[in-house]
């Protein structure tokens, strides 16, 4: 495989404090969106954020979307569905995937917490999250999302990016590029989204 330019134009970065927040309309929490496709699209096809939970409280429904969730910082929240869901996600850059068709209520563990999640259309695409410390080349295909939890990376060689940071490219024309990822610290850690055609 090719490795993907950093100018190539459906790459972007960003820094986490950067992107916009959107309190929650029950109050309980806030959004910060990092990409959706289509964009401002109510129907879209896949989106990637991070969720502030400040309060316990249930999760908004999103019928024919499959979700992933990943926590990122605090305590945790223990995800509750009557005879469908009873989980605890209290362990940092392990993802859980759930339906956005089940009515999810969430319960602080012990204070608040922030989360990465994926959404995408059942029937679509899919979502495959997991958690890297090693050297590894991401593939393109769809779309996806890389962010960085702890320590440092080099992205392609020469782009740098520390936690809180990440990178994000959705429709790559050219399907076979990758992108090479390196540690640059023993404690690197990041969250690597890929966004896969069915």
């Amino acid at each position: 495989m090719s490795h993907f330019s950093a100018t190539h134009n459906s790459l972007a970065f960003f820094t986490v404090a950067d992107l916009a927040v959107t309190p929650w309309r029950n109050g309980g929490g806030e959004t910060r969106e990092i990409l959706s496709i289509p964009d401002q699209a109510s129907d879209f096809n896949w989106r990637a954020s991070i969720a502030t939970i400040a309060e316990d409280g249930p999760f908004s429904l999103f019928p024919g979307i499959d979700r992933s969730i990943t926590l990122l910082s605090g305590e945790g929240v223990h995800l509750f569905a009557e005879g469908k869901i009873d989980h605890a996600l209290n362990t940092i850059a392990e993802p859980f995937s759930f339906s956005g068709d089940v009515a999810v209520t969430s319960r602080l563990l012990a204070g608040t917490t922030t989360d990465f999640n994926i959404m995408t259309r059942r029937g679509t695409c899919r979502a495959v999250v997991s958690a890297k410390q090693q050297e590894f080349c991401a593939p393109l295909l769809l779309g996806g999302v890389l962010l960085v939890l702890r320590g440092e990376w080099l992205l392609q060689g020469e782009n740098g990016l520390s936690a809180q940071q990440g990178v994000v490219w959705s429709n790559s024309e050219d399907m076979t590029l990758e992108l090479l990822l390196q540690p640059q610290t023993a404690d690197a850690l990041l969250i690597w989204a890929a966004i896969l055609p069915l």
